[in-house]
C-alpha cells in the first residue's frame, strides 16, 4: 500500500506563523524531505521535533526525487518542506507532486505562509487577477526577453528578487514597462525589518540608489493599462446592425462587434435595445 506526500508550508520569517497542524504533520511523518536540512533542523529543534531528513533541492532533484518517490510508493509518509513558504511553488517539489499524481499516490496540502500572496495583499494594487513570474534569469538577454513578453500583460505581476540583483532588474523593468508604472516592493516579510514601499519604478530606483537594498524582495507591479477603444458607441452599434443584417442573431452580432471594438457585448446589447 502506498504512503502519502504532505506539502507543509513553513514560516517565511516569523516562527509564530507555523500552524499546529503543520507541527502535527511533521511529527507523524516517517521522514522529511527538505530543501536545506540545516535550515529545517533549526525549525525542528525550535518545536522539539525529531525526524529523519533527506535533502531535496534543485541540483539533486532527479536522483533524490526518485528515491523519495520510491519510499512513498513503498508505503512511507513523506512531509515535503522548503526553506520558507509553500513547497512546490517556484520549487523542485513540483516534480515529486507530479510523480505522485501520475501514479495515483495521495498528495495532501498543509497550507502555510506564502510570500507572493502576502506581498500582493500588501501591495495596494489590483488583486482580482494576477500572475506569478518567480525569479528572473541572471542572464541579461533572458531576463529582458522575459520582461518583454510581459509588456502588455494587464494582470498584476509578482516577481521574487535577490538584493544584489534588484537595481539591474528595476532598470530593465523601467526600460520595458516605463518609469511611471506602479510597483510595490516588499522585503523581509514577517521578519524584524519588514518593509513595504509603494511607489513607481523610477521612484524605486531613486530610493535604492540612496539606500542599498537588503533582504529578499517580492516585487508587485501594476499591469498594463487598458487600451482605449478607437471606436465610438455609435460605431459599435452600427457594426451590430451590419452583422444582424448579414443573418447573425442579436446576441451573436453584439458579441462579434464587441470583439472588434473593445466594448462589452452586454453593453452593446442593452444599448442596441434602448
Amino acid at each position: 500500500m502506498s504512503g502519502k506526500l504532505y506539502l507543509v508550508g513553513t514560516p517565511i520569517g516569523n516562527l509564530g506563523d507555523f500552524s499546529p497542524r503543520a507541527i502535527e504533520t511533521l511529527e507523524s511523518a516517517d521522514f522529511i524531505a527538505a530543501e536545506d536540512t540545516r535550515v529545517t533542523l533549526k525549525l525542528l529543534n525550535h518545536f522539539d521535533i525529531r525526524k529523519p531528513m533527506v535533502s531535496y533541492f534543485e541540483h539533486n532533484k532527479y536522483a533524490s526525487g526518485a528515491k523519495i518517490f520510491a519510499r512513498i510508493e513503498a508505503g512511507e509518509t513523506c512531509a515535503l518542506v522548503t526553506d520558507a513558504g509553500m513547497p512546490a511553488i517556484s520549487d523542485p517539489g513540483e516534480d515529486i507532486v507530479r510523480m505522485c499524481a501520475e501514479n495515483g499516490i495521495e498528495v495532501v496540502t498543509v497550507p502555510g505562509p506564502s510570500a507572493l500572496i502576502s506581498a500582493i495583499a500588501l501591495s495596494g494594487l489590483p488583486t482580482q487577477r494576477f500572475c506569478f513570474e518567480g525569479f528572473l534569469s541572471t542572464s541579461n538577454k533572458s531576463r529582458r526577453e522575459h520582461l518583454e513578453s510581459l509588456k502588455n500583460e494587464r494582470r498584476t505581476m509578482i516577481f521574487y528578487e535577490a538584493p544584489h540583483k534588484l537595481m539591474r532588474t528595476l532598470e530593465d523593468m523601467k526600460n520595458t514597462f516605463g518609469g511611471e508604472r506602479k510597483i510595490s516592493l516588499c522585503r523581509e516579510l514577517t521578519k524584524l525589518h519588514e518593509e513595504t514601499i509603494r511607489t513607481d519604478i523610477q521612484g524605486a530606483i531613486r530610493h535604492f540608489t540612496e539606500i542599498p537594498p537588503k533582504g529578499e524582495f517580492v516585487l508587485v507591479i501594476d499591469g498594463a493599462p487598458e487600451e482605449e477603444s478607437s471606436f465610438s458607441v455609435d460605431d459599435a452599434l452600427a457594426l451590430v446592425e451590419k452583422y444582424r443584417s448579414e443573418g447573425l442573431s442579436h446576441k451573436a452580432a453584439c458579441k462579434k462587434a464587441a470583439a472588434e471594438t473593445g466594448f462589452k457585448a452586454n453593453e452593446l446589447y442593452d444599448a442596441s435595445i434602448n
